[in-house]
Protein backbone atom coordinates (compact mmCIF):
# COMPACT_ATOMS: atom_id res chain seq x y z
CA UNK A 1 0.00 0.00 0.00
CA UNK A 2 1.39 3.50 -0.71
CA UNK A 3 1.24 6.33 1.61
CA UNK A 4 0.59 9.96 0.65
CA UNK A 5 3.39 11.12 2.81
CA UNK A 6 6.74 9.44 3.06
CA UNK A 7 7.98 8.38 5.68
CA UNK A 8 11.38 10.12 7.67
CA UNK A 9 14.06 7.52 8.40
CA UNK A 10 14.62 7.59 11.97
CA UNK A 11 17.44 9.88 14.01
CA UNK A 12 20.51 7.88 15.23
CA UNK A 13 20.82 8.22 18.99
CA UNK A 14 24.81 8.54 18.97
CA UNK A 15 25.75 11.95 19.07
CA UNK A 16 28.52 11.70 16.13
CA UNK A 17 26.47 10.07 14.24
CA UNK A 18 23.12 12.03 15.35
CA UNK A 19 24.77 15.56 15.21
CA UNK A 20 25.95 14.08 11.31
CA UNK A 21 22.39 13.06 10.73
CA UNK A 22 21.19 16.86 11.83
CA UNK A 23 23.77 18.53 9.51
CA UNK A 24 22.62 16.73 6.36
CA UNK A 25 19.48 17.77 7.47
CA UNK A 26 20.30 21.74 7.63
CA UNK A 27 22.16 20.84 4.64
CA UNK A 28 19.16 19.91 2.91
CA UNK A 29 17.50 23.16 4.27
CA UNK A 30 20.38 25.45 2.70
CA UNK A 31 20.06 24.25 -0.37
CA UNK A 32 16.06 25.08 -0.46
CA UNK A 33 17.05 28.66 0.86
CA UNK A 34 19.90 29.07 -1.59
CA UNK A 35 16.81 28.52 -4.76
CA UNK A 36 15.17 31.52 -3.25
CA UNK A 37 18.45 33.38 -2.52
CA UNK A 38 18.82 32.67 -6.16
CA UNK A 39 15.41 33.89 -7.42
CA UNK A 40 16.04 37.43 -5.22
CA UNK A 41 19.56 38.31 -5.71
CA UNK A 42 21.59 40.85 -8.10
CA UNK A 43 22.81 39.68 -11.32
CA UNK A 44 26.31 40.58 -9.53
CA UNK A 45 25.97 37.69 -7.04
CA UNK A 46 24.95 34.95 -9.40
CA UNK A 47 28.19 33.36 -9.19
CA UNK A 48 28.10 33.71 -5.45
CA UNK A 49 25.01 31.95 -5.19
CA UNK A 50 25.54 29.50 -7.59
CA UNK A 51 29.42 28.82 -5.95
CA UNK A 52 27.23 28.85 -2.47
CA UNK A 53 24.80 26.46 -3.66
CA UNK A 54 27.48 23.69 -4.78
CA UNK A 55 29.24 24.05 -2.16
CA UNK A 56 26.95 23.28 0.08
CA UNK A 57 25.02 20.06 -2.77
CA UNK A 58 28.54 18.78 -2.92
CA UNK A 59 29.06 18.38 1.18
CA UNK A 60 25.38 17.09 1.65
CA UNK A 61 26.24 14.14 -0.76
CA UNK A 62 29.82 13.65 0.93
CA UNK A 63 28.14 13.55 4.44
CA UNK A 64 24.97 11.19 3.05
CA UNK A 65 27.88 8.86 1.64
CA UNK A 66 29.31 9.17 5.43
CA UNK A 67 25.81 8.16 6.47
CA UNK A 68 25.28 5.24 4.60
CA UNK A 69 28.99 3.83 5.18
CA UNK A 70 27.73 3.28 8.51
CA UNK A 71 24.22 2.15 7.18
CA UNK A 72 22.26 4.92 8.61
CA UNK A 73 19.87 6.25 6.42
CA UNK A 74 19.79 9.97 5.85
CA UNK A 75 17.24 12.24 6.18
CA UNK A 76 15.29 12.73 3.18
CA UNK A 77 14.48 16.80 2.15
CA UNK A 78 11.33 18.17 3.29
CA UNK A 79 8.75 19.62 0.40
CA UNK A 80 9.57 23.27 1.97
CA UNK A 81 10.86 25.32 4.98
CA UNK A 82 10.10 28.36 6.84
CA UNK A 83 11.94 30.94 6.89
CA UNK A 84 13.01 32.98 9.56
CA UNK A 85 11.56 35.87 7.61
CA UNK A 86 9.71 37.03 4.00
CA UNK A 87 12.52 37.43 1.22
CA UNK A 88 11.60 40.26 -1.01
CA UNK A 89 14.11 42.28 -2.14
CA UNK A 90 18.25 40.92 -2.59
CA UNK A 91 19.01 42.47 1.00
CA UNK A 92 16.48 40.00 2.20
CA UNK A 93 18.21 37.30 -0.09
CA UNK A 94 21.52 38.37 1.37
CA UNK A 95 20.47 38.41 4.81
CA UNK A 96 18.85 34.81 4.18
CA UNK A 97 22.22 33.12 3.07
CA UNK A 98 23.96 35.00 5.62
CA UNK A 99 21.68 33.61 8.56
CA UNK A 100 21.94 29.92 6.41
CA UNK A 101 25.41 29.72 6.67
CA UNK A 102 25.17 30.79 10.18
CA UNK A 103 23.13 28.03 10.58
CA UNK A 104 25.07 25.20 8.25
CA UNK A 105 28.18 26.05 10.58
CA UNK A 106 26.19 25.59 13.84
CA UNK A 107 25.85 22.19 12.77
CA UNK A 108 29.32 21.47 11.68
CA UNK A 109 30.56 22.71 14.86
CA UNK A 110 28.08 20.25 17.00
CA UNK A 111 29.66 17.16 14.18
CA UNK A 112 33.16 18.46 15.09
CA UNK A 113 32.38 18.53 18.90
CA UNK A 114 30.98 15.17 18.77
CA UNK A 115 33.21 13.48 16.31
CA UNK A 116 35.37 10.57 17.02
CA UNK A 117 37.52 9.67 14.50
CA UNK A 118 39.67 11.14 12.51
CA UNK A 119 37.65 11.63 9.47
CA UNK A 120 34.57 12.95 10.87
CA UNK A 121 36.42 15.25 12.47
CA UNK A 122 38.24 16.46 8.94
CA UNK A 123 35.08 16.55 7.26
CA UNK A 124 33.57 19.07 10.04
CA UNK A 125 36.73 21.70 10.59
CA UNK A 126 36.33 21.36 6.57
CA UNK A 127 32.53 22.22 6.17
CA UNK A 128 33.17 24.82 9.00
CA UNK A 129 35.77 26.69 7.84
CA UNK A 130 34.09 27.01 4.37
CA UNK A 131 30.99 28.11 6.04
CA UNK A 132 33.09 31.28 7.99
CA UNK A 133 34.28 31.98 4.34
CA UNK A 134 31.07 32.22 3.07
CA UNK A 135 29.59 33.87 5.85
CA UNK A 136 32.17 36.47 5.52
CA UNK A 137 31.05 37.07 1.94
CA UNK A 138 27.57 37.33 2.46
CA UNK A 139 28.49 39.75 5.29
CA UNK A 140 30.55 41.92 2.78
CA UNK A 141 27.08 42.02 0.43
CA UNK A 142 24.94 43.27 3.78
CA UNK A 143 27.61 45.80 4.44
CA UNK A 144 27.99 43.94 8.38
CA UNK A 145 31.20 44.65 9.86
CA UNK A 146 33.04 42.32 11.29
CA UNK A 147 32.58 40.31 8.70
CA UNK A 148 33.84 37.10 11.04
CA UNK A 149 33.58 35.66 14.20
CA UNK A 150 36.29 34.39 16.02
CA UNK A 151 34.32 30.88 16.53
CA UNK A 152 31.66 30.49 13.87
CA UNK A 153 28.74 28.24 14.95
CA UNK A 154 28.71 28.81 18.40
CA UNK A 155 27.39 31.98 20.87
CA UNK A 156 30.69 33.28 22.22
Amino acid sequence: MTSPEPTMPTRPSGPDTGALYDAVATEHAVIYGYGLVSAHSTPELNSLVSASMAEHRERREAAIAMLDGRSVEAPLPEPGYQLPSPVNSPTDAAELAAQMERDSATAWRAVLEQATTAEDRTFAVTALTQCAVRIARWNRVLDVSPVTVAFPGGNE
